[in-house]
């Protein structure tokens, strides 16, 4: 199940996302905005991190003007790793080095043909088991819980 979520910015971004995750068959929760109606993109970006850091969603991808502000607001849940991704390079080394979990995009930023293709690589890149990797991610947890 992966999270949806967008500003008016990203709006039309995310429903381009919605097709094609419906051609891949891969199950979504829209949690807003639904239209290109000016709002503010804390409110959505919050519904859709949550519902990622409690396990109801598997992933989330959020889309605002330029992915920056959604990354920001969702990465303010804990257990959110938030990443906001311009390029096939950044969107995979999100997935292996830091075990993203939620892809943020900027409609004002990429075309929906790269953000598409972000997409994709984000869903299927699967994270690294190394032994350094591992260790970070740890450490960014250990950050959430106060540990320093």
């Amino acid at each position: 199940m992966i999270a949806l979520g967008s500003d008016h910015a990203g709006f039309e971004l995310k429903e381009i996302i919605k097709q094609f995750l419906e051609a891949k068959n891969e199950e979504y929760t829209d949690f807003g905005s639904f239209d290109a109606m000016p709002v503010d993109y804390p409110i959505f970006s919050a519904k859709a991190a949550r519902a990622v850091a409690d396990g109801s969603c598997d992933k989330g991808i959020l889309c605002c003007g330029t992915g920056i502000g959604v990354s920001i607001a969702a990465n303010k849940v804990d257990g959110i790793r938030a990443a906001c991704c311009n390029d096939e390079f950044t969107a995979k080394a999100a997935r292996t080095h830091n075990d993203a979990n939620i892809l943020c995009l900027g409609a004002r930023v990429i075309s929906a043909e790269l953000a598409v293709s972000l997409t994709d690589i984000f869903l299927y890149t699967a994270a690294a088991e190394s032994e350094r990797h591992l260790r970070r991610i740890k450490l960014i947890e250990d950050i959430e819980k106060g540990v320093f």
